[in-house]
């Protein structure tokens, strides 16, 4: 029997061929704090979507629970010891997870925060977010603009996400309360306002039975708010229970930050007046994009203007708009929720 080398050497050839090819494909790491948080499945979904796209391999990972530092910690240290070219993470732990972070880039990696930011900022590359002080100050002026002349006698509990002063939960406060007019003391330090509409601050906890507890306590600190804010819509549904509870529901005025699909729905059926949608999927998208366009020439992301991180941005979302401010509808934010 003949034995076609010829064709032998077009079948090793062809091996190599591929070999190379996969040997050139980039490797991209997402790194979220857990894979049920529907904000981080949002996140997944964009950078699935764009990697495929861009004919790169997508490796991700996830914390077993939110905090969980040394499962993102063994992640990074995966994709330095896979050769991948950057990484996306939204830290649990953001000064923890620094000094493998640092490991990653002097491995050459390209490291991009997402939504969260690492303590310092500057330890990552880039951080690709929202702005959550624009985000708190758009339901701030909407809710100035909604109230009219009784803006002035407002009496607004603030239903805070915790004690600890965490940026993205100052941000959100500090700008909601600059677009309703109220004077801002130190805008890094959340509680020190003097204005006497503001009836005072509580914890939440992010959900929504933070958000009950919480606004039961204001509620009875004084039982004439009227406003009220709250860090995300887990914790405003909490608050509007509460009220409910009290036959309270129609005589205030919710509004919150995020955008999810039941946040959303909650705007529907008149249970938040308005919120700040933020974009997880493009957030994930771009910086898949980031770090490809690093692979092919180095280049590596710019901060938005005037501000020191990428702007994924945002959008008000209320079916009750007011004058002087930006808005959609609910339907048109259910066709876009955290897009």
């Amino acid at each position: 029997m003949k034995f076609n080398y010829r064709k032998l050497a077009c079948l090793v050839a062809a091996g190599a061929l591929s070999t190379a090819a996969m040997a050139e494909t980039p490797i991209i790491g997402l790194i979220t704090k857990t894979n049920t948080n529907p904000f981080f499945v949002k996140m997944k979904e964009g950078a699935q979507e764009k990697a495929a796209e861009l004919g790169v391999e997508l490796r991700t990972f996830a914390g077993r629970y939110d905090g969980d530092n040394e499962t993102q910690v063994q992640a990074v240290e995966n994709l330095i010891a896979s050769g991948a070219k950057g990484i996306l993470i939204t830290p649990s732990d953001t000064a923890g997870i620094v000094p493998t972070i640092e490991k990653a880039r002097e491995a050459g990696l390209l490291v991009i925060a997402l939504d969260t930011p690492l303590s310092p900022a500057s330890a990552a590359d880039m951080t690709f977010a929202t702005d959550n002080f624009k985000a708190g100050e758009m339901i701030g002026m909407w809710a100035k603009a909604k109230m009219g002349d009784k803006a002035k006698d407002a009496k607004i509990a603030l239903l805070d996400l915790s004690t600890s002063q965490i940026t993205v939960d100052v941000a959100r406060n500090q700008g909601f309360l600059k677009g309703f007019g109220i004077d801002l003391n130190d805008p890094n330090q959340m509680g020190d306002e003097t204005d006497p509409r503001i009836v005072g601050n509580d914890v939440t906890q992010g959900s929504e039975e933070g958000g009950r507890r919480a606004m039961e306590n204001l509620l009875q600190k004084d039982p004439g708010v009227n406003l009220v804010y709250t860090i995300n819509e887990p914790a405003a549904a909490g608050a509007y229970e509460a009220l409910k509870s009290f036959g309270m529901e129609k005589d205030v005025l919710i509004v919150s930050v995020d955008g999810g699909c039941p946040g959303v729905r909650n705007i529907e059926d008149g249970v938040i007046g308005a919120t700040s949608m933020q974009f997880p999927l493009k957030m994930a998208s771009e910086g898949v994009t980031a770090i490809v366009e690093f692979a092919k020439s180095g280049t590596r992301p710019s901060a938005s203007d005037g501000l020191d991180f990428y702007d994924t941005g945002v959008q008000l979302i209320t079916d009750e708009p007011a004058k002087g401010v930006d808005s959609v509808t609910s339907k048109t934010g259910l066709a876009m929720c955290w897009g």
